[in-house]
């Protein structure tokens, strides 16, 4: 395959690129900044803002068969103290969609995300439950609006999409202020681990299973193009929890402390993975207590 991936510095797009490059396809990677964590991926990345228009000039069209457009502002609670940044994936979405259509590369892969759902009360989640009433943040906003732009490349111009909500994707490449990475580096410091609600419950997904579930996608598009899908592994996890695995795995000695839930974020949620089991073959193989492992081990030897 021929592909342009956006954000292809990023936690999901350095481990996807990777993947991609080792199995022979060709990758033309955009980013606002290349990091370090791989050279070869590295080595296919151009630094671009794609908030600008004319910086997707320098991509080469005719290189371009599929478009997996993961660039994104993507930390919730950053969203609502800086909300122009929700302004800006509005924005290089709409300037890779209309990329995509000028030079008619029909095929569109969009990083949605289970924020989507809102603060409704339900066991799990279909991806027919989404409602823009429901948007409980800039961000949320940001990718539900951005789900309602890709249809509507598809209606009027025929850019076929597949959307993914992601739910949580964690265990490598990823240095930010996530909860994941975030804890490790504060158990390692033995600092205190702050929990913002003691109820939050989330569906922690290993980066893998969401990498191999875009490759299914990227490489079966016909037959599961102009859909939606929920990727998650189906289970809840605590916050509690989530601190209490890192502080154990790593042998710290830092406080849990317990805050109220911040504005903007979603309290529970839970995947219902049903239709992308069926239509992707999706399986996700890396359950909470063996992921969390892999990745405290990751980052102790990485960073």
């Amino acid at each position: 395959m021929k592909v342009l991936l956006t954000g292809s510095s990023g936690t999901i797009g350095t481990r996807l690129c990777e993947r991609l490059l080792a199995e022979g396809h060709q990758v033309f990677g955009g980013d606002l900044v290349k990091k370090d964590w791989r050279p070869e991926v590295r080595a296919v990345t151009r630094v671009m803002d794609m908030r600008e228009a004319n910086h997707f000039g320098i991509i080469p069209p005719e290189n371009v068969e599929i478009v997996v457009h993961l660039a994104a502002n993507a930390r919730v609670y950053e969203l609502v103290e800086e909300p122009r940044k929700a302004l800006d994936n509005m924005t290089t979405l709409f300037n890779t969609l209309d990329w995509a259509r000028e030079y008619k590369i029909n095929k569109f892969i969009f990083a949605s995300s289970r924020e989507g759902y809102g603060n409704i009360n339900a066991d799990t989640f279909t991806e027919d439950m989404v409602r823009i009433e429901n948007c409980e943040s800039p961000y949320t906003a940001s990718k539900v609006g951005g789900e309602a732009l890709v249809h509507a490349y598809t209606r009027c111009y025929g850019v076929d999409h597949v959307i993914f909500r992601f739910s949580n994707v964690y265990g490598m490449y990823d240095e930010s202020k996530r909860v994941v990475p975030l804890f490790i580096r504060r158990a390692r410091a033995n600092e205190p681990m702050t929990v913002f609600g003691k109820e939050k419950c989330l569906d922690f997904t290993y980066i893998d299973d969401t990498v191999d579930a875009i490759l299914s996608a990227m490489k079966n598009f016909d037959a599961v193009k102009n859909d939606t899908y929920n990727l998650g592994y189906g289970q809840g996890t605590t916050l509690v929890q989530l601190a209490e695995d890192i502080k154990r795995l790593i042998g710290s000695t830092s406080e849990i402390k317990i805050g109220e839930s911040r504005t903007g974020e979603v309290i529970r949620y839970v995947a219902d993975i049903s239709k992308a089991r069926k239509k992707l073959g999706y399986d996700p193989k890396v359950p909470f207590s063996e992921g969390i492992k892999k990745a405290v081990e990751w980052y102790l030897k990485n960073t």
